[in-house]
């Protein structure tokens, strides 16, 4: 599995970094909405919609949200999405603690999921796309706040298969342990800290950019924890089966869906 792994992110993450590095806001906004997109398709099934062309309905309104919002791109809608989208990684810390919340299959805990599910993605890319669209420098610190996930996702791995005992999660993800977040927090702050020094970072905004790659990467632990929610709720294994080793889309992006506006909200307060 850790070959497959290591073998698929050496495929992707090219293709990633190129699109983030060289392509223009105007086509990294369309290209990242489409691979949402994808997520949201797995998330109707995970929420219980079954039919096709239900879900093909909720996939067809979503691109309509996308298309729209990037015609109010300019307006105070934006931030106000980024923040709305930092207040909801919040509240779902509450269902985590209620896990059993809205796992009985119904169609009012149907409709729960997806609008959650707009909620998760819908902020998440509003925030990459306003972060990828600043000036100086979006597409760099775009770079950097994924860069603090797959560092934070790789530091939880090791750490966690080296030190992990105490279980983070137990009812929801057995295979997460507190030595696993430590590493999380350690591997996220050291790359923030280059990162933020190499783009010029040199004053106190600096340790205050080591603070929100904690608070990143504790969001991303989140998000992935909702995943996890979700998928033990449907009972299910992996969200998809588009990546050997990795699972789905959504097992590829849950971290960033909650990183994404933390990281985007933290640099406009920072004044970075």
């Amino acid at each position: 599995m850790l070959r497959q792994r290591i073998l698929t992110a050496l495929l992707l993450a090219p293709l990633a970094i190129l699109l983030i590095l060289a392509a223009p806001t105007w086509l990294f906004a369309p290209a990242v909405a489409l691979v949402f997109l994808g997520a949201a398709w797995e998330w109707s099934q995970l929420s219980g919609v079954r039919g096709d062309a239900a879900r093909g309905a909720l996939l067809a309104f979503t691109a309509a949200v996308f298309a729209l919002l990037w015609c109010w791109r300019a307006t105070a809608l934006w931030p106000a999405l980024i923040a709305l989208g930092v207040a909801w990684w919040g509240l779902t810390c509450l269902w985590l603690r209620h896990f059993a919340f809205g796992a009985a299959p119904t169609a009012e805990n149907r409709g729960l999921k997806l609008l959650a599910g707009l909620l998760v993605i819908v902020p998440g890319w509003v925030a990459a796309t306003a972060l990828h669209g600043a000036q100086p420098h979006g597409h760099w610190w775009t770079f950097l706040a994924l860069a603090i996930v797959w560092a934070a996702d790789t530091g939880a791995y090791f750490s966690g298969r080296r030190f992990g005992r105490r279980k983070l999660a137990p009812n929801i993800s057995p295979g997460k342990t507190w030595a696993g977040v430590y590493g999380a927090f350690a591997a996220g702050a050291l790359v923030a800290l280059a990162g933020g020094w190499l783009l010029g970072v040199r004053d106190a905004r600096l340790a205050g950019l080591v603070l929100l790659a904690v608070l990143t990467v504790a969001a991303s632990i989140v998000g992935d924890l909702l995943e996890s929610l979700m998928k033990r709720h449907a009972q299910v294994k992996d969200s998809g089966t588009l990546f050997p080793g990795h699972g789905g889309l959504l097992d590829r992006l849950d971290s960033v869906f909650a990183a994404m506006p933390v990281f985007a909200l933290g640099k406009l307060l920072l004044g970075l």
